[in-house]
């Protein structure tokens, strides 16, 4: 049988549904650690598993890491500017576990481990990884931010 999608492929399948229960877990666990009101624990760590799932479908599709990490921060900061005013709350108590899985933690630690061994051509590359990954979450978060800002404002009656 052969398998059209990869997304419906038995090990693919098992792998990115692993991959979204750990940024949920991970995502919760770094919740409470932060010490977000428990309340918000499942919507905070929900972003979380969105903005992976956005980063595999996007990365799956294009693989490009800068797109796919810039349109899952970007859909992070919206995802939490959504539950901000839903739930009444700050904003970064969503944004913040909702953007931990796409932290660049492997290559900033391949990075720093090469470095202090002295092969400065791997610690450049996995430095650059790292660098790239960073930029593209902090542009996702500053694009939609940036945009929310230069919306029209409503007028309040009276004013």
């Amino acid at each position: 049988m052969q398998c059209w999608l990869l997304i419906f492929c038995g090990e693919i399948m098992i792998t990115i549904v692993m991959q979204l229960i750990a940024a949920f877990f991970g995502s919760l666990g770094f919740s409470m650690l932060f010490g977000l009101p428990k309340r918000y624990y499942f919507p905070a760590s929900l972003g979380a598993l969105l903005a992976w799932g956005v980063y595999l479908l996007t990365d799956g599709n294009f693989h490009i890491s800068f797109l796919s990490n810039l349109l899952a921060a970007a859909f992070s900061v919206i995802y939490s500017e959504v539950l901000s005013r839903m739930l009444k709350a700050p904003a970064t108590l969503f944004l913040t576990p909702a953007i931990l899985p796409l932290v660049p933690g492997g290559t900033l630690y391949q990075a720093m481990s090469y470095a202090v061994r002295g092969e400065s051509e791997l610690a450049g590359e996995y430095g650059s990884a790292t660098l790239n990954t960073l930029l593209a979450i902090a542009a996702g978060i500053s694009i939609v931010l940036a945009a929310y800002e230069l919306r029209p404002k409503k007028r309040q009656p009276g004013r």
